[in-house]
């Protein structure tokens, strides 16, 4: 008969003694036992005992209970260990260290003592926790650095054990509203080397959303979960939303930097790459060593020697004004050879092309009768796909990510080419549908169109 050793049952003055502890951190005029958290936390306690029995005290004391419980429950072999063969697989550790982990662990429920065979066992408990321990260790040793793996995979498991709880799905909820606001802030900001930090963090993090797209496309068609797990699952959608809504917004300000990059001279170094070799420096005040062998001395002069240097130098340009003879021949400019960024001309090209579509159409509407209607008798729209391809994967994503700039009244008051894009009077309508295509880099793409607009809003063509 195994009997888990226990601590003592706490006599009614001491249960009242730690409920008035309680009562001690909240205000007079509020009682403990109506506030609903407080009650799912003390249903909780054994539990909740059980992690305070492993990680309290000192750093060094909760490595070694963790050390032998991990090592006693890797062992499969058998579920019973006695004695000796806890001091052979542990060997390493002191007599009297290793006794007082037994102890602790056994007092705590997670070993169990059979007082009949002198064995141990670990406890059903010890192993969940265990094994919550270790999955978070594991997730941690991986380079997410959106921190949202863990999340994710509780969120998964309980719901393929069908047990998903509205807390687990908040956690979540709540992560993604901090990775929001810290891409917004970074784009706010306007530095470029922080803007592509969260953005490769953004993509990290995209790639989580599209992991968790089917989890929560099953929560939501389950008929069995609750209103507030449907509601925390439609709010996590609309989270993933607005994080995957990001791209052009990082994409525009990258543009806004790159137009603002100062270059130095004709050297090709811009303060970008200046900043960036700044960076791998950690003590920046190294860099002066030995750049000023001794101090500046100053030197004082009497004014005769002033006017006599003055006189000299005055003499010296005259001479030098006079052998001259006139001004130099002319000579040929030095050819250059243009360094327009590759992205640069595929913008122009592209603006050409919609400039070329919106020409046509306002040319052949002022074309027509009076009488006919131009909505009716000139082609209004055309498939984005038309437009945006052919061209290769990269040039047809980077394309599509300026298609939000159309019609953006903020865009339309810079100057630059994603300026005269917005200032087209086309207008870009896109579905949630895809359209598979015949492309060798496209495979399929979302079905939009681009329409003409006729008659903008300040036209006086009509006059």
């Amino acid at each position: 008969m195994i009997e888990p050793i226990t601590s003592e049952t706490t006599p009614d003055g001491a249960l009242d003694q730690q409920q008035d502890g309680l009562q001690a951190h909240f205000k007079p005029n509020v009682s403990v036992d109506e506030i609903e958290q407080v009650y799912h936390l003390k249903r909780a306690q054994p539990l909740l005992q059980v992690f305070t029995a492993l990680f309290h005290g000192g750093f060094d004391g909760v490595l070694v209970r963790l050390l032998v419980l991990r090592e006693l429950a890797s062992d499969t072999s058998s579920s019973t260990f006695s004695r000796a063969d806890i001091n052979t697989r542990l060997a390493y550790l002191l007599p009297e260290s290793l006794e007082t982990v037994l102890m602790r662990l056994r007092s705590n429920q997670l070993l169990a003592w059979d007082a009949q065979q002198a064995v141990y066992r670990v406890t059903p408990m010890a192993r969940n926790v265990l094994s919550a321990i270790d999955g978070l260790l594991a997730l941690g040793n991986d380079e997410d650095e959106a921190d949202m793996g863990f999340l994710l995979s509780q969120v998964a498991g309980a719901q393929v054990m069908g047990g998903v709880t509205v807390e687990q799905l908040q956690h979540l909820l709540g992560r993604l509203v901090d990775l929001t606001e810290e891409f917004s802030d970074a784009i706010a900001s306007g530095s470029e080397f922080r803007l592509r930090a969260s953005q490769a963090k953004w993509h990290m993090a995209c790639d989580w959303v599209e992991k968790g797209s089917e989890i929560l496309r099953a929560i939501t068609s389950d008929e069995n979960a609750d209103a507030a797990t449907h509601r925390a699952a439609q709010a996590i959608g609309r989270a993933q939303s607005a994080l995957l809504n990001m791209q052009g917004m990082f994409s525009r300000a990258l543009n806004q930097i790159e137009r603002q990059r100062v270059h130095l001279g004709q050297s090709g170094l811009s303060t970008t790459d200046i900043k960036r070799w700044l960076l791998l420096h950690e003590d920046l005040a190294s860099l002066a060593i030995d750049a000023i062998d001794q101090p500046v001395v100053p030197l004082f002069i009497t004014p005769a020697e002033m006017i006599d240097v003055a006189e000299t130098e005055l003499l010296a340009d005259r001479a030098t004004s006079a052998v001259s003879g006139g001004l130099p021949a002319g000579t040929d400019a030095p050819t250059t050879i243009s360094d327009t960024p590759q992205m640069q001309r595929e913008l122009d090209d592209w603006l050409e092309r919609l400039s070329d579509f919106a020409a046509f159409g306002k040319q052949a509407t002022q074309n027509l009768p009076p009488a006919v209607d131009a909505s009716e008798a000139v082609p209004q729209a055309m498939p984005v796909h038309e437009t945006l391809l052919p061209a290769t994967f990269a040039v047809a994503s980077y394309r599509a990510s300026l298609l939000p700039l159309l019609g953006d009244a903020d865009e339309a008051r810079l100057q630059g080419a994603t300026a005269e894009l917005a200032r087209l009077p086309v207008k870009f309508a896109p579905t949630d549908e895809m359209v598979e295509l015949p492309d060798l880099h496209v495979a399929a793409m979302s079905m939009a169109s681009l329409s003409l607009i006729l008659n903008p809003e300040g036209d006086k063509s009509d006059e």
